[in-house]
């Protein structure tokens, strides 16, 4: 989402705290669940998001903050913190749409190759960052532009949905 040192406070809005809830009628209390992260909200719809594929399991928008124009994020429905926690189907899902992405973002973006990773540092909900790079430095996420214009990262999302429909995936958003 929101990268870089000068916008790491920003960010911190995002990053879900712990929550404790206490019934009143019996007064017991919860265990600390995780609020819904910045991801789930998207996913909901109580955020907007430039999405390019929406399937049953995982979905891919684009991020507020990109590294380079194009840059995508694969986000589980569920919310699962660690990629390393995802049952074998969905991760075997999160990489069919990361191949599916990865290949339109290539065929949209004049770029060397696409970049993969997963940090999870900042949102705690399984995502995988795709970015066009031509260089390692590209993936530097102080670089994140935290100002990116909304008209450019619509006509982004709208290339990748092109894309992926010349493509012939049928989960393309929109």
């Amino acid at each position: 989402m929101v990268f870089g040192n000068e916008s790491r406070a920003a960010a911190q809005r995002f990053v879900p705290a712990l929550r404790t809830t206490r019934s009143v009628g019996d007064m017991s209390t919860d265990s600390a669940k995780p609020e819904d992260s910045v991801f789930t909200k998207i996913i909901r719809g109580d955020f907007p998001g430039r999405f390019v594929w929406e399937g049953p399991e995982v979905v891919a928008f684009l991020t507020i903050a990109p590294l380079r124009p194009g840059h995508t994020l694969v986000v589980t429905r569920q919310q699962v913190d660690q990629w390393t926690d995802l049952d074998e189907a969905t991760w075997q899902e999160v990489a069919r749409v990361q191949l599916a992405v990865a290949t339109a973002l290539k065929a949209s973006f004049a770029c060397e190759r696409i970049g993969s990773i997963i940090a999870g540092l900042e949102v705690p909900h399984c995502h995988v960052h795709l970015v066009p790079i031509d260089h390692e430095s590209d993936l530097n996420f102080a670089n994140a532009d935290s100002a990116a214009n909304p008209e450019d990262l619509d006509l982004a999302a709208e290339q990748i949905r092109s894309a992926l429909r010349e493509l012939g995936h049928s989960e393309v958003s929109g």
